[in-house]
């Protein structure tokens, strides 16, 4: 299936890149922006003037690589590209819901998928500043009967605990798996005090993405501010930050009112993993996000050396040559020639495909999300590299697609 899926993919961004094909094919996009708006974050941080000749050299380079590689009949959702607050580029397109006919517009909720993992990173940062929590501390601290004791906050938060996944749990437990029951964050933690599943690698040995770190990380966060999940988000994050348009999905209420997810005009169905939340279930905007990446920039906010600590790689530091590297809650890549460090996270869940670029060194924003499953949103990677850490001296093909099992 995999095979098959990647096949319809290279295919699809072959015929859309072909100038003969774009020349007979046009991509109505009513809701383009292009006024040069201000967002303004709720930490104040004064940034520079962003020049007509900068902005006008940008968005020409961005709204031809939009329209090669991301604008299309495949996808639905929302792209921003934003500089010192100033919108450079912004585009929405599709449905939150083709059955109501609910058009995507700014103020649209989609779904991160594991986008919401940068979010969770930064909410243990900010308990960490306040002093709540501490990096290196033990899960065992909060969480007392977790079965492995070895295993840190730290080691939750870059992907090397080598817990096991999730979703391997059926297959781990056989003919005892309940396939009908919808789980929650206290039923992963509950599995794994009971099973004691095996590690798939021991404690800080090895880099293994796993999306149940951050559910166990979830639940840290509610036993340190004493509060859900959901309400944590809000007073951590959401609401400091006027991310107004921003949530965590609620399985119980949310499932009619929620952006829908889709493969082609098709929507996809709930499983019994979308009530757990850490991993993933923060639905937000691409202005709300932009909000969030201005945010970091203050010491208020996060003080700059404990944010550092989000970007550094624990799996490259013996590689002479990087390609990949985990932070806490953000993936980078090192790019030829210099092995330049872009910093971004992926997201893939059901229908969603996203993908959240932020450029530090030119206080950028990049950020597509996408509610119809194609890997387009994923091609946000290559026109960051080309645009604004001049990899290349010209757009050419998007670097690799992020896989599924990666997001």
């Amino acid at each position: 299936m995999k095979i098959t899926l990647i096949t319809f993919f290279s295919s699809t961004l072959i015929y859309f890149s072909s100038p003969k094909n774009r020349e007979n094919y046009s991509f109505p996009s009513e809701n383009k922006r292009e006024d040069s708006t201000i967002i303004t974050s709720s930490f104040p941080v004064k940034f520079g003037k962003v020049s007509d000749e900068y902005i006008n050299e940008k968005r020409a380079v961005i709204d031809s690589f939009y329209n090669k590689f991301i604008n299309s009949p495949y996808y639905s959702g929302g792209f921003i590209v934003v500089k010192n607050g100033r919108v450079l580029y912004e585009d929405y397109k599709g449905y939150a819901n083709v059955k109501t006919g609910k058009k995507i517009d700014a103020s649209t909720p989609i779904h991160l998928a594991s986008v919401s993992k940068v979010l969770t990173a930064t909410a243990i940062l900010r308990l960490v500043q306040q002093d709540n929590i501490m990096l290196d501390q033990k899960v065992t601290d909060w969480l007392p009967k977790f079965p492995y004791k070895s295993t840190t906050i730290r080691t939750l938060l870059n992907h090397r605990s080598g817990l096991q996944h999730y979703a391997n749990f059926p297959g781990l437990m056989k003919k005892s798996w309940n396939r009908k029951k919808v789980l929650t964050n206290q039923d992963v933690y509950n599995l794994l005090v009971q099973k004691k599943f095996r590690l798939v690698t021991p404690n800080d040995s090895r880099f293994d993405y796993c999306n149940t770190n951050y559910v166990i990380l979830a639940l840290i966060i509610e036993k340190a501010t004493g509060l859900n999940y959901r309400e944590a988000m809000q007073e951590l994050i959401f609401k400091p930050l006027g991310m107004n348009n921003t949530y965590v999905f609620n399985y119980q209420t949310d499932r009619d009112i929620a952006t829908k997810s889709y493969r082609g005009n098709t929507i996809f169905p709930w499983d019994q993993f979308d009530n757990l939340y850490g991993d993933k279930n923060i639905y937000s905007t691409p202005r709300d996000l932009v909000k969030f990446d201005l945010a970091t920039y203050s010491p208020d906010f996060i003080k700059p050396e404990l944010l550092q600590e989000a970007y550094i790689g624990y799996s490259s530091k013996n590689v002479k040559v990087p390609i990949k590297d985990y932070g806490l809650g953000m993936r980078m890549r090192f790019l030829p020639p210099n092995g330049e460090k872009m910093i971004y996270h992926n997201g893939w869940w059901h229908g969603n495909n996203t993908s959240f670029v932020p450029v530090k060194k030119d206080s950028v924003t990049v950020i597509c999300l996408g509610n119809k499953y194609s890997n387009r949103p994923y091609a946000t990677l290559s026109m960051v590299s080309s645009v604004f850490y001049k990899k290349k001296t010209e757009i050419e093909k998007p670097l690799p697609a992020e896989t599924e099992c990666e997001e």
